[in-house]
């Protein structure tokens, strides 16, 4: 199953036993809406809601942070997915939070895992059919995660990386280039803009066309080479909260890159904690 699959493809695989179709918006905290009410208001048929704000770790105050594999497992099979189901997820924006999803199941041991490249936008742009309200109770089935632990980066070896000083691996930071450079304020009251010594910018947003698919594999490798991500050494990938961060994931994948690990915390937890190396563009 490819990492990123097409609503040409999905059209013609949808209503399959085996498929699961999920929903996994997030909105940022100064956007206007929410996941829920998005869903009801339109959705692909048979969707279910994927809120990684549920299935996420309850005993912490960062924002929707990877839950143990037991929580997820049991959350993960609520929604009908088992470890045999091939599972694609999609977004209401295009293509910003369904990596999100995709990643978690990789991280969790599950394979059979993709995103819908251009996600809601470009499916109802083609005038293929949508459903509106709650969706139809799942049937929960068992699923037994696998956890991966190569996939998830924690803020000791960000900062093991950082002192370093970005021999042992790149970190790539997926927010704007002006959050990056701290001449944009963070949409997250009272945390402070910037980045961590010797990040490299590269913005989520320069990895999607306009149409909200994915770039091709070659303008990828460009993109990913003119920061310094060549093969050679591991890439850590970040943003604000450990969404968009795995949209360059996804999108190393795609270049023919190792698979990057991702920073779970990202810039919320690392711009909270005092002891932590910060930087500007000024700096």
């Amino acid at each position: 199953m490819d990492n990123l699959v097409t609503t040409e493809w999905l059209a013609a695989e949808l209503g399959k036993p085996d498929l699961v179709v999920l929903d996994c918006t997030t909105y940022l905290p100064t956007e206007k809406g929410n996941a829920p009410d998005g869903f009801r208001a339109a959705h692909l048929p048979g969707a279910r809601l994927f809120n990684i704000d549920q299935i996420a770790d309850p005993h912490t105050d960062l924002p929707h942070m990877v839950p143990t594999p037991a929580h997820f497992g049991k959350m993960i099979g609520a929604l009908g997915v088992g470890n045999d189901t091939r599972v694609v997820f999609y977004d209401q924006h295009g293509l910003r939070a369904s990596p999100r999803g995709w990643w978690m199941m990789r991280l969790f041991g599950h394979e059979k895992a993709a995103v819908l490249d251009g996600g809601l936008p470009k499916w109802q742009r083609e005038g293929r059919p949508i459903e509106t309200g709650d969706a139809a109770p799942a049937t929960p089935v068992a699923f037994i995660p696998d956890f991966v632990a190569r996939r998830l980066v924690g803020i000791g070896d960000v900062k093991r990386i950082v002192r370093q000083g970005g021999g042992e691996a790149l970190i790539l930071d997926a927010r704007s280039k002006a959050r990056f450079d701290g001449t944009a304020p963070e949409p997250r009251a009272g945390l402070p803009s910037g980045h961590m010594p010797g990040a490299a910018s590269l913005p989520a947003a320069d990895l999607v066309n306009p149409d909200g698919t994915m770039k091709d594999a070659a303008t990828l490798r460009a993109l990913f080479a003119a920061r310094g991500a060549d093969g050679e050494r591991p890439i850590v990938t970040s943003c604000g909260s450990g969404v968009t961060a795995t949209v360059l994931t996804l999108g190393a994948l795609r270049a023919g890159l190792p698979e990057p690990g991702v920073y779970d915390g990202s810039w919320t937890e690392w711009a909270s904690r005092p002891e932590t190396p910060k930087e500007t563009s000024a700096s």
